[in-house]
């Protein structure tokens, strides 16, 4: 297949209604067209799926994805079906089909209609199916939640490790292996299992600009997770506890506070599961709270929050369920709970483990203490743990936003450090905290510690702030803690050179929370829809429940939320003009689309609503003299300076009107004054800028690429270039 003479940006507009791609997402689909094996490292929500959905459709025959759960199988399929007239484009091949069902999907696949057919790696290990996909043309397989084949991944799964002899048996095909999550290990395993070690690998940035990572102390934790939802009232939401009574628990307490929420755990019968997460995701509840067991099947795009009431036990964990929030590239807010207690019933469950078990566990737990505990931006840790480095702050935690305080370390963390010494390394940090804080605990009198020089010798400071030294002592691997009796502390080879040779150490103080009602300024208050109409928004969101109502799929399937937020503002009442909406393919308008054109045409003429489109020609009526003239001036490319002489303005003034005239939808061109005055090379970096840029600021332009390179005036004239290329 030559894929030069394809265009993939149209085939992506006709069939998914997009104009561009995100990140390596073309040359991935190029490679699978080229007919080679690939390997995609992407974050959740970076746009996988797409990477074999999209060659499907162009490529002869049909192309095998083999997926873990059924209920990512149902959300694929739907959600293909939704770019589609005919739903015989997208099949699932596993045991809750029928006699019936499998022998129209056998049918379809056959006659060809079928470009897409998911299974499950038990399904496709099968004899019979087996043998039935030796008689097909096969496109490619597609190996997705590829994790799941490794041990050492978080996920596994058996039957994962017979994929490989078992498209060998029904006969090669190129093979593109897809996840979320892989540290070097784990990705070395899959290749190395794929037999696919050539592989050409591609890995996505793990840093998503649009998720608000925030971390606060567990007090009152249901008070303040009750007044966080209902200042998100409507929006969709998971929170992730440990333990399935905890679930249960505050499922309950939610749904006496009128919070539309129900419980998942691995406890409760299939049945009640599936009705639960259904729930979810055709947005008849707003919450699911849930342990881990919630997790891969979760192909919810609109998710806004997600909350962690307990302490994760790894990072790599954390990541993935965190990144279940604003999956369509809208609000995420990630908030977390923190208690060092949490920890400690953790570092519990571990006794009894085998050593080597317990050393894993024990350095995942200190990670994540450490990440819970740090006063550096948070991406900047996350993504540090992938093996990635964030080159800026995010400006999007709670410790860029609300920085804590930091202090000179060197004194306490030798106060602390001689006293384990003292000690003789043979107590937990909260006992040695006690001894320096002067706190007589029964244990502290029993072992006579209270008449020890030490006791008391650090009195100006509560035993919490002894408790944090401690830890960050850990964290800077001055100290371990021991396995055979865990908790106790031991002094490290690095922890003994920094008694010898005390030097400075920055320490971080903790955040205080004396009392909830006084931390209103923690909570990232909710940014609302994109919409520019919100009745009419919400209006579309009726209509969609209704419609996903009637078809059983979810409302995402129709249209996404930024989808309704474009209709919602450019108003669209024919089929042509919603094909130019965002996320709106041929397939999906001529599918879904008439119901909603049609309510959009009648809101428009009830409320007598000037749309941007119409505003645009008639705008030339209306226009001030001056604009008229500038307009007129700038097409016969006079330079502006002379334009700004002629009328008596300023250069920025000048701008100004300019800026004006474009942010009301008419369209201009002064390339001709931009190339003139300003470098290419520095008109393609300020272009770049905005491309990428969510508030398009030119003041947030200075400070990003420096106002010793660029000035006001360049980057406000590339950015009137921008606005007229891009938005009108």
């Amino acid at each position: 297949m030559e894929v030069k003479k394809i265009n993939l940006n149209n085939v992506l507009q006709k069939y998914f209604g997009f104009d561009t791609f995100k990140g390596d997402q073309k040359i991935i689909i190029e490679n699978v067209l080229n007919g080679n094996d690939s390997f995609v490292l992407m974050p959740t929500g970076g746009g996988k799926s797409l990477t074999y959905q999209l060659p499907s459709l162009i490529m002869e025959g049909t192309a095998i994805v083999i997926s873990p759960l059924i209920a990512l199988m149902k959300n694929q399929v739907d959600s293909m079906r939704g770019y589609n007239e005919d739903d015989s484009i997208a099949h699932f091949m596993n045991s809750s089909l029928n006699k019936t069902q499998l022998k129209q999907v056998r049918e379809d696949v056959r006659n060809g209609k079928t470009r897409l057919l998911y299974v499950a790696p038990e399904s496709l290990t099968k004899e019979e199916n087996a043998e039935f996909l030796k008689t097909v043309k096969i496109s490619f397989f597609a190996i997705d939640e590829a994790h799941c084949i490794s041990e050492w991944g978080h996920d596994f799964r058996p039957e994962y490790r017979k994929i490989r002899p078992v498209i060998n048996e029904i006969g090669r095909a190129p093979i593109i292996a897809l996840t979320a999550t892989a540290t070097p290990k784990v990705q070395h395993d899959i290749l190395k299992n794929l037999e696919i070690l050539d592989a050409d690998i591609y890995k996505a940035s793990f840093y998503r600009s649009n998720l608000y990572y925030e971390v606060r102390q567990k007090i009152k934790p249901e008070k303040q997770i009750i007044k966080f939802i209902n200042q998100n009232r409507g929006k969709s939401g998971i929170i992730y506890c440990l333990s399935r009574k905890k679930v249960e628990e505050l499922a309950e307490v939610l749904q006496v506070n009128d919070i539309k929420s129900l419980p998942y755990h691995a406890g409760m019968d299939s049945k009640t599961r599936s009705k639960h997460q259904d729930m979810f995701l055709m947005e008849d509840v707003d919450v699911i709270v849930a342990t881990i067991a919630f997790g891969m099947g979760i192909d919810k795009p609109d998710v806004r929050f997600v909350i962690h009431y307990d302490i994760p036990k790894s990072l790599e964990g954390y990541y993935q369920e965190t990144g279940r929030a604003g999956r369509d590239g809208g609000e995420g807010q990630c908030l977390t709970f923190y208690s060092y207690k949490d920890i400690q019933k953790l570092e519990k469950f571990m006794q009894g483990k085998p050593v080597a078990e317990q050393e894993i566990g024990k350095q995942l737990l200190l990670e994540t203490v450490a990440y819970a505990e740090t006063s550096l931006c948070r991406p900047k840790i996350l993504l540090n743990y992938f093996g990635e480095k964030l080159k800026d702050e995010c400006g999007n935690c709670d410790n860029c936003i609300n920085p804590k305080k930091k202090f000179e370390g060197m004194e306490y963390m030798t106060m602390a450090l001689d006293a384990i010494i003292i000690l003789k390394q043979r107590y937990k940090g909260e006992h040695v905290a006690n001894v320096l804080s002067g706190k007589a605990s029964s244990a502290i009198k029993s072992f006579k510690h209270d008449e020890l020089e030490i006791f008391g010798s650090g009195d100006y400071k509560d035993t919490k702030f002894w408790e944090s030294v401690i830890r960050q002592a850990l964290i800077n691997y001055f100290l371990e803690k021991d396995i055979d009796n865990y908790g106790i502390l031991k002094m490290t080879k690095k922890g003994k050179q920094f008694l010898k040779e005390p030097h400075s150490i920055e320490l971080t103080e903790a955040h205080i929370y004396e009392d909830e009602n006084e931390d209103d300024d923690m909570i990232k208050q909710g940014s609302g829809s994109g919409a520019g109409d919100e009745v009419l928004f919400k209006m579309l969101k009726g209509l969609r429940k209704d419609i996903s109502k009637k078809l059983d799929v979810p409302p995402f399937v129709i249209f996404q939320d930024p989808s309704l937020e474009d209709m919602a503002t450019r108003y669209p009442t024919d089929f042509d003009e919603l094909t130019t909406i965002q996320g709106v393919g041929n397939g999906k308008a001529k599918k879904y689309g008439k119901e909603f054109v049609e309510l959009i045409k009648e809101y428009v003429e009830e409320n007598e609503i000037e749309r941007p489109q119409d505003m645009i020609v008639k705008s030339v009526v209306k226009k001030s003299g001056l604009k008229v003239f500038i307009i007129q001036s700038i097409d016969r490319k006079v330079n502006l300076a002379d334009i700004a002489s002629s009328k008596g303005l300023s250069m920025g003034e000048l701008i100004k009107e300019v800026e004006a005239i474009i942010n009301s939808g008419t369209k201009i061109n002064i390339d001709y004054y931009v190339e003139q005055t300003i470098d290419e090379e520095y008109v393609d970096e300020i272009y770049d800028y905005f491309f990428e840029s969510e508030s398009g600021s030119v003041i947030n332009a200075l400070e990003e690429l420096g106002e010793e390179y660029f000035s006001e005036e360049e980057i406000r004239l590339v950015r009137i270039k921008f606005m007229s290329e891009m938005a009108n």
